[in-house]
């Protein structure tokens, strides 16, 4: 395990690393608009390993486990633009402000993260920098286009959740989150109790709120965008089986809820 500082650089991440932002099919036809903020878990290569073994930045303290496939294979089929973020939420969370206490933790779910200790403020200014502020500037750039374009966007924000958490088991397979949208999660929450093998969360295992989200509450609510998050259960989407099954569900759902909404001029 190592830990590296980044106090007397300029930049994080040298020009032969992977970029932050991921996207696929950015000419989409789709009014849906799918963003992974836990896509990946990445780390620079000037943060070491954050004094992490590799067990720990397989969990889901650094990534949202198996979410990345259903992403992808749901923006194929859909047709839909994609834009997702590769680095570990460790790192910096991008889904989080980033004066958040949490956006870079110092503990994830009981583990500390050694490499995240006595950051000075430019050590942060680094990290969001680098990551946070690449992913969401490109999320307002490709927004403010379709806006531009007069073309209609629904916002889907992809993640993944544990089936245990402090020791209680979390029934739902898969959940809806949201604050003040009022058209696309009531949708959802219908179509996916249709589906006879699912327990849903209205807002479970997680709600969206301005001081605990980013990506919803600036990029969607402020617009005034049609939105929700989507939470799948990790156990379900573990491996590409899984994943392939779910992506198939929700293109189905989400495809007819499309419709829908285009037939009532929302979308």
């Amino acid at each position: 395990m190592t830990v590296s500082g980044t106090s007397n650089t300029h930049r994080l991440l040298q020009p032969d690393e992977v970029p932050p932002v991921l996207e696929r099919n950015a000419d989409g036809a789709s009014a849906l608009f799918f963003t992974c903020d836990h896509y990946g878990r990445l780390l620079p290569r000037a943060l070491g390993d954050l004094g992490l073994p590799e067990s720990e930045l397989e969990r889901h303290i650094a990534w949202d486990i198996g979410i990345a496939g259903v992403a992808e294979a749901v923006s194929r089929a859909l047709d839909a633009h994609l834009i997702a973020q590769r680095y570990s939420r460790l790192v910096i969370d991008c889904n989080r402000p980033p004066k958040a206490p949490n956006a870079i933790p110092m503990i994830s779910e009981r583990t500390t993260i050694p490499g995240n200790e006595g950051l000075t403020h430019e050590d942060a200014e680094l990290r969001r920098r680098a990551i946070f502020d690449p992913y969401h500037d490109r999320l307002t750039e490709v927004l403010d286009a379709r806006k531009a374009a007069g073309r209609p966007t629904i916002l889907v924000s992809l993640h993944s959740f544990t089936p245990v958490y402090a020791g209680i088991a979390r029934p739902w397979h898969i959940g809806t989150l949201y604050q003040h949208d009022r058209v696309l999660p009531p949708l959802l929450l219908r179509a996916l109790r249709a589906e006879p093998d699912l327990v849903v969360g209205d807002n479970q295992p997680y709600a969206v709120g301005d001081g605990t989200d980013y990506t919803i509450p600036v990029h969607g609510e402020a617009r005034g965008l049609i939105n929700s998050g989507i939470e799948i259960r990790q156990n379900e989407i573990a491996e590409p089986e899984g994943q392939q099954r779910w992506a198939e569900r929700l293109v189905r759902i989400l495809g007819e809820i499309e419709v829908e909404l285009r037939s009532k001029g929302l979308a």
